[in-house]
């Protein structure tokens, strides 16, 4: 646990006044993107049978919370970790067109969190996913799309300025694009957390592209990212400046999906094969999905940035130890 508390801190609202906040930026935000994107809203499962290998294993450590249910004694059920998977399935069995798609409210629990200023075993995001043809899996296609999150948040800014103009946090007024591989080469001797704060302090919003291969340098790649949804060619983390932590926010993670061929690469790169033979995994080496893009956007963290403040906990009820709690109420740093 690494808590992080600023000097001086002042949240400028009162709980009170955070909550009002909180619901306009998340209803506001989900109505405005879900336009923009061409997305409808649809109800997602909260756990899904570990058997269909839809859940998402993350990094492949975390463990899922699970647990069986009377009308089911063979099968166990998992706490999903995000519907990374799960959305590519349901625009196939609700026979999306290509260019629309869908987004969720995607609630996950994540066991194995470190909780600090940032991290929180309850997650709350936006999941979205939208149908591609093939010949759209393109960088192009990917940074196109990363544009238009970029254009409907800093929209929200505004939104947020008239209501709030003394909590409001001012944002970039774009999005700088760079590669994983780049990022090392501009700061070798930085690890990638203090490469994500040392980009994204400069250009104040910054999307790092190409996730999940090893990197040349270091022989690890930039951060963890599962073998079987993002294709790690056409796939990158959004991150904006948080001035109350003075650190870089990941807001994004998204990406292009795998392919019939991506997949079988990059979960043999993994040493992950087995996972090829679930339904899931079968259905996109037969090509029986639609080519998506799809990502998630934090509902906490983008309330966080928006609002300038300086915990997630701030804007998100969820468990934390009391020696943190204490330590946070002691500096205006009110947990919900």
């Amino acid at each position: 646990m690494q808590l992080v508390i600023p000097k001086d801190y002042d949240p400028v609202l009162d709980v009170r006044q955070t909550q009002e906040a909180i619901k306009y930026i998340r209803d506001t935000f989900q109505k405005e993107f879900g336009r923009e994107m061409h997305l409808s809203r649809i109800s997602a499962p909260l756990f899904v049978p570990k058997s269909t290998g839809l859940n998402d294993n993350l990094n492949g450590i975390e463990r899922p919370v699970s647990f069986d249910i009377a009308e089911m004694p063979n099968e166990t059920i998992e706490v999903v970790q995000s519907l990374a998977k799960w959305k590519r399935f349901a625009l196939k069995k609700y026979n999306f067109a290509v260019h629309d798609g869908l987004y969720t409210n995607m609630n996950a629990i994540r066991r194995d969190e470190e909780l600090d200023n940032l991290h929180s075993v309850y997650v709350d995001q936006w999941d979205w996913e939208k149908v591609i043809t093939k010949e759209e899996r393109t960088e192009a296609m990917l940074e196109e799309t990363v544009r238009t999150i970029f254009k409907v948040i800093k929209h929200m800014e505004h939104e947020i300025w008239y209501k709030y103009p003394h909590a409001v946090c001012h944002l970039a007024n774009d999005v700088f694009f760079i590669d994983s591989q780049e990022l090392e080469d501009m700061y070798p001797d930085l690890s990638p957390k203090e490469r994500e704060d040392a980009i994204t302090k400069e250009k104040k919003c910054v999307f790092i592209k190409r996730i999940g291969h090893a990197l040349k340098r270091s022989g690890k790649p930039h951060d963890g990212r599962a073998p079987d949804y993002d294709d790690w060619n056409l796939n990158g983390d959004l991150f904006f400046w948080l001035p109350s932590l003075e650190r870089a926010l990941e807001i994004s993670s998204m990406g292009i999906r795998v392919d019939e061929n991506s997949i079988v690469e990059q979960c043999r790169i993994r040493n992950a094969e087995e996972r090829l033979h679930y339904p899931y995994h079968q259905m996109i080496q037969k090509c029986e999905l639609p080519y998506t893009i799809g990502g998630g956007i934090g509902q906490s963290r983008l309330c966080m940035l928006l609002l300038n403040k300086a915990h997630v906990g701030e804007v998100q009820a969820s468990i934390w130890p009391q020696d943190m709690v204490d330590e946070c109420e002691a500096h205006q740093i009110h947990l919900l």
